[in-house]
Parts: structure tokens; sequence; C-alpha cells
């Protein structure tokens, strides 16, 4: 469940992911997956998402397990038949209903995308800028990302703000030179 929250992945692109796709022992910890249609995608992780994932690690494949070993298996498969997605909500279910005795919030439909939701959610609420968001969650279109998070007009507006203020003089230049130089050295017509 962390993972899925931390990264904020697909289900499948979680439990798709093998020995050999993990690398948290690097300056900048990170986990290659594979998304739709095929793309491949870097989730960098941070430290409560390491710390579980090696301990997780240690505990179910202990020091040395090849590369090609799923991080999430099938105990009827081994380490080499991938965990399934029904498996997983059906465990999700299993620890919602046990949780929703204690705090009435926890939703009676619990399944794995309500990590990725929730998540997208919370990085806007953080004031992440939706085409961040967008690509953090690997989607091309930035209308998914709009549809995704089911977010208000007011929200909408705000999000299409901060892609392009067209009111903005602010933004600071980086050519130092006259821009008559910079449209000829890009070999650009000067529109006037």
């Amino acid at each position: 469940m962390i993972l899925m929250y931390a990264t904020a992945a697909r289900i499948n692109e979680i439990l798709s992911i093998k020995i050999e796709d993990i690398h948290i022992e690097v300056d900048k910890p990170y986990i290659t997956v594979v998304g739709k249609g095929g793309k491949i995608r870097t989730l960098y992780l941070l430290p409560k998402a390491i710390s579980h994932l090696k301990a997780y690690i240690r505990e179910f494949h202990g020091v040395k397990s090849p590369n090609e070993a799923y991080l999430f298996y099938s105990r009827n498969h081994g380490i080499y038949g991938k965990l399934s997605d029904v498996a997983v909500n059906k465990q999700l279910k299993k620890h919602a209903d046990a949780a929703r005795l204690s705090c009435k919030e926890v939703p009676d439909n619990m399944h794995a995308h309500i990590f990725r939701h929730a998540k997208a959610t919370h990085w806007m609420d953080d004031g992440m800028q939706i085409v961040q968001i967008s690509y953090l969650l690997g989607h091309s279109n930035l209308n998914t990302t709009m549809k995704y998070l089911d977010i208000t007009t007011e929200q909408e507006i705000r999000a299409l703000e901060t892609l392009h203020d067209e009111g903005s003089n602010k933004i600071k230049r980086n050519w130092k030179g006259r821009m008559d130089d910079l449209v000829d050295k890009m070999g650009l017509i000067s529109i006037k």
C-alpha cells in the first residue's frame, strides 16, 4: 500500500516490478516501470517508501534474489509468478473492512486504484501544478488528468492558470542578448 500511494503508480505497474527494476542503493532511489502503451517511467522514492521497501525485500526475498523475480509474487507460482490485481484488491478489501471498525471514513469499495487517485489529489491540494501531476501519473493527455482528479470548475481554472499566466511579465528571460540575435541564431523569422 505504501508503494502504491508513494508512487501513484497503476496497480499493473506495481505488480510488474521485478528486482532488476529497483534501484534503492543510489543517490536518488527509483523504480523503473512499464506503463500504458509500453512507456517506460521512472518513479523516484522518498525515505519512508525506501525503508518499507527494504524491509519487504529482506523479509520476502532474502539477501540475494534473482533479478528476474517479481517484487510482489504469487504464493502459488513463486517468485517468477506475478501477483494478480484480484489478489491485491481482495486483501485491501479485507484490511479495509477491519479498519472500518475503528474509522468509518474507510471506503466500502476499497481497491488499489484509490491510492493513485488519493496521491494525485493530495499533490494537487499541496499546490503541485497540473502538468507535473499529469507527468507523474504517466498521462499523455492533460485532459485525462483533469477528468481523473474529478476537480471542480474553480480548481480546473486554477490548474490551467499554472500552465501559463498570460498577464504576467514576471518570467525572467534566459537569453541575455537582443531578441533579434536570438531569432537569427535559431534561423527563425522575426514577427513584428
